[in-house]
């Protein structure tokens, strides 16, 4: 009975972190596409990380030949995929070192091998999820070095490298803020933010009384090019799905063993309890 308490106590204390970290999570994260068993969509995403992430992310656990297993040849690998000298059995690594990615960028660029499952939540959004609105919430923003910001990772060092398929857009926020004046007193005000395709920012304020509300923060891209913007979406889908895939290539065949392994156990269970009947029956 003492075992059994520890363990419910256990599963309590391990939703209750996780209720915790999915409440500071800030912006709502979307959920992905499923396309992690769709082979065109992994590569396609292959193509794109390749020609437009791997300049400054590695990927040190992934090798190129392992792209086979998502229909790639080693002679379509070398054709599209290698570009400065690899060979086809080469770890996905950038010739970028560390010490100059700190000063131009203010952070080494993170290895994106096992990105999916480091963003991933216990019993909550997975790293696809993650992955899929980080790549889709970046906007200009002429305060930052870099020309971008983003709404789930506010003033990160990143520049956007895919907006040239993403097309201009704008950006509007609205936030409820709490005020406190010089006396004391408590008050509301909407802060609306406008920025343009360009990065400009337009900045209204308003008092807002009688609310009795908490402080929310709503936004609204507007793409001023609608159908690259679709296209673009499609993109980040297949290059979510590929990276996905890529933080655990075996993770369709676990899931199909995990349910051949269910059945078995299910079956056990049935023979198991039939013979627990059986042999009592005569002890009794």
């Amino acid at each position: 009975m003492t075992m059994i308490k520890k363990l419910i106590g256990v599963a309590a204390l391990m939703f209750a972190c996780t209720g915790a970290y999915a409440a500071e999570g800030g912006y709502p994260l979307e959920t992905a596409p499923d396309r992690v068993n769709d082979v065109a969509a992994l590569q396609n995403g292959a193509k794109l990380f390749v020609n437009y992430c791997l300049n400054c992310h590695s990927a040190s656990s992934m090798r190129y030949n392992k792209l086979q297993d998502i229909g790639l040849t080693d002679e379509q690998i070398k054709e599209n995929l290698l570009f400065t000298g690899e060979k086809v059995g080469d770890l996905m690594h950038v010739a970028m070192q560390p010490e100059d990615a700190k000063k131009w960028f203010g952070t080494v660029p993170p290895d994106l091998s096992v990105i999916a499952r480091a963003k991933s939540v216990n019993a909550g959004p997975s790293g696809a999820d993650y992955i899929y609105t980080y790549l889709r919430t970046f906007y200009r923003d002429t305060a930052r070095a870099t020309g971008w910001n983003n709404l789930v990772f506010p003033n990160v060092g990143m520049p956007h490298v895919l907006w040239e398929l993403q097309g201009p857009r704008e950006l509007t926020t609205v936030a409820m803020h709490e005020v406190q004046s010089k006396d004391g007193a408590h008050s509301w005000e909407r802060i609306t933010t406008t920025y343009d395709d360009q990065g400009y920012a337009q900045v209204k304020t308003e008092p807002v009384a009688d609310f009795h509300g908490h402080a929310t923060l709503e936004a609204k891209f507007k793409a001023l090019d609608p159908a690259k913007a679709a296209a673009y979406n499609n993109d980040v889908a297949d290059l979510t799905a590929f990276l996905s895939w890529m933080a655990e290539p075996q993770q369709l065949f676990r899931k199909q063993l995990g349910v051949w392994v269910l059945m078995f156990l299910g079956l056990f269970l049935l023979v198991a309890w039939r013979l627990n009947a059986s042999y009592w029956k005569h002890v009794r």
